[in-house]
């Protein structure tokens, strides 16, 4: 594998610092870019995934983008698989204690994070590590030693420990011990920064901490910003619905991405690519479909960026369906033509529901007029056709 050279600490942090919420401390990562670039020796850049799902979704890939953004630059990038934190569970953002998961649903897990991280990371270059390799090896009393070197204060003054609390919630002992072990991590790898969501500020804090106390010098700590979901409202998450797998086929990953708002669809920008277009100059539309062309790129092949546009464009024609004949009429009127409804009342039902679109575009007006012309009707999930509509002679 060939060394990358590594540039000037100022060309890295120009990209590094886009879509970063919390970068801490500043001036030590950049007196670190710059002694890295001096020597052309790289960092450590550490990144924790607990396998506590059985697949990723683009909200994950947000951090998996600034660790190609470090692998680019030459750095040593590790991928630390957390199957001994997924034991524990991390409580980040919980309200209640986290289900404990099996070590056969851990490895399940793993194996399916390590295959697809590489759909971002370039696999020559990011080295996988999984902690049970050391944090399975501490006796019992490593792990005192360990719990010794925090306080309870400061651990409940975390958020979510701290609504717990006030709120009478059950706190288990052995959830005080993820964010310990987190740290932990980072002794081992001895790493010179770490990245995660925003939402892991306050475990990645706590792994300066634990450095420091471990005669180490504390890791610098970098964070990104949390992507919203397809509803515009909350985070991206599988358990909400409002997520977007990076193994879907390249029409759903299209489709989805063109469904979210104009407004959305820049700071996903702003997360997901090294580059955006200008909103002030844009045309929002052409920049959804860059947007969405580029990530069913990234996630499949250029060819299958080009074809999924190429379909989009032409109206999203599905591949085998059948064409339907039918007249101009008014929308609840061609339904029935097509026997995808029984007659207007049901028309009329489905598509106030929400249920219908023609091309792609959602119409909830039973009344509208069908003009002349080809187009893709769909009525619910699963009934679509190739319609042909023509004038009555």
């Amino acid at each position: 594998m060939a060394h990358l050279t590594i540039p000037p600490a100022e060309e890295q942090l120009d990209v590094l610092v886009r879509g970063a919420v919390d970068l801490h401390p500043k001036e030590d990562l950049e007196a670190r870019l710059k002694k890295s670039h001096e020597t052309q020796t790289p960092l450590v850049i550490k990144t924790g995934f607990d396998p506590t799902a059985p697949d990723l979704h683009i909200g994950h890939t947000v951090v998996f983008e600034k660790m190609a953004q470090f692998q680019r630059f030459g750095h040593d990038v590790v991928f630390l698989v957390g199957d001994y934190t997924a034991l524990v569970g991390d409580p980040t953002g919980r309200n209640a204690m986290r289900p404990p998961l099996t070590e056969g649903q851990i490895a399940d897990n793993a194996k399916t994070y390590t295959d697809q991280v590489f759909k971002v990371l370039d696999p020559e270059r990011t080295r996988v590590e999984f902690n049970a390799s050391w944090l399975g090896k501490l006796s019992f009393n490593d792990t005192i030693m360990l719990a010794s070197k925090y306080n309870v204060g400061r651990m409940l003054e975390r958020r979510d420990f701290k609504q717990r609390f006030e709120q009478n919630k059950q706190i288990a002992v052995h959830e005080f011990l993820y964010p310990l072990m987190q740290g932990y991590d980072s002794v081992a790898l001895k790493a010179d920064v770490e990245l995660g969501g925003h939402d892991q500020i306050f475990n990645l804090n706590v792994g300066r901490h634990i450095m420091e106390q471990y005669g180490l010098k504390s890791q610098c700590v970098l964070t990104v910003g949390l992507l919203v979901g397809l509803d515009g409202a909350d985070k991206m998450s599988k358990s909400k619905g409002n997520h977007i797998g990076i193994t879907e086929k390249p029409e759903d990953m299209f489709g989805k991405v063109m469904s979210i708002s104009d407004a959305l669809m820049w700071d996903w920008y702003t997360l997901l690519m090294d580059h955006s277009p200008d909103p002030a100059t844009s045309d929002p539309l052409d920049a959804k479909k860059h947007l969405a062309q580029t990530l069913v790129a990234r996630f499949h092949d250029d060819k299958a960026g080009q074809e999924v546009r190429a379909w989009w464009d032409a109206g999203r024609p599905v591949q085998n369906a059948e064409t339907v004949d039918v007249v101009s009429a008014p929308l609840h009127n061609v339904l029935v033509q097509c026997k995808a409804a029984t007659g207007r009342r049901d028309a009329t039902r489905k598509i106030q529901q929400g249920g219908v679109s023609l091309s792609g575009e959602r119409v909830q007006d039973a009344n509208q007029v069908v003009a002349s012309g080809e187009y893709l009707l769909k009525v619910g999930k699963k009934w679509a056709k190739n319609i042909r509509v023509s004038q009555v002679d």
